[in-house]
């Protein structure tokens, strides 16, 4: 197999470093509901699906969403990307993220399962599916008293993970439900 060249090994590079800075962006820009930043992330036909296309489809779904909680803050602790070719790339991005909502402070880990397109030299979301493990105000465990810890007032953000990943399942299908009960008091099925 041939190696690429150095100039394709640089380009690679590059790639992926202005991916994750897209990342980081989008959590900065979150967290000072910097929304004309946010929006400039996606490339210009984002298809939000029933929410309509576009970047003002898409400022018109994120300002109520910003509106549910008052300060928050996104980390990325880490980020895979596989490059597709030369102007695709895919990505998932882990994220801990704290939100002041109704009272509570609301910590969620969250992953972003991402699609990443290069239009004129410019790197920008194409898709971003965003899934949780859990929600729990800094001050309970999570899962008291359920994976759902935001206030009863806030639209429900259901924990998806980690049973969503098909390894999840495949890899607990061979222990028995006693043996899971001795490791969670809130086991996941696939």
């Amino acid at each position: 197999m041939a190696q690429p060249d150095f100039a394709d090994r640089l380009e690679r590079v590059e790639a992926q470093l202005a991916i994750q800075q897209l990342a980081a962006r989008y959590a900065v820009a979150v967290d000072q509901r910097d929304i004309d930043t946010w929006v400039s992330l996606f490339v210009e036909d984002i298809d939000l699906r029933k929410f309509g296309v576009g970047r003002d489809a898409l400022r018109a779904w994120i300002d109520p969403m910003l509106r549910r909680f008052y300060r928050s803050m996104h980390r990325i602790c880490g980020h895979v990307i596989e490059m597709v070719d030369r102007d695709h790339a895919t990505g998932t991005v882990y994220c801990q993220a704290e939100h002041e909502a109704g009272g509570k402070w609301v910590v969620m880990p969250i992953c972003y399962s991402d699609r990443y397109e290069r239009r004129a030299g410019t790197w920008f979301f194409a898709f971003r599916k965003e899934e949780h493990w859990y929600s729990a105000d800094v001050l309970q465990r999570p899962g008291e008293p359920d994976l759902n810890g935001w206030p009863a007032e806030m639209p429900s953000m259901p924990a998806t993970l980690p049973q969503s990943r098909s390894s999840w399942g495949k890899f607990w299908e061979s222990s028995t439900t006693e043996h899971i009960a001795t490791l969670t008091a809130f086991p996941v099925t696939s």
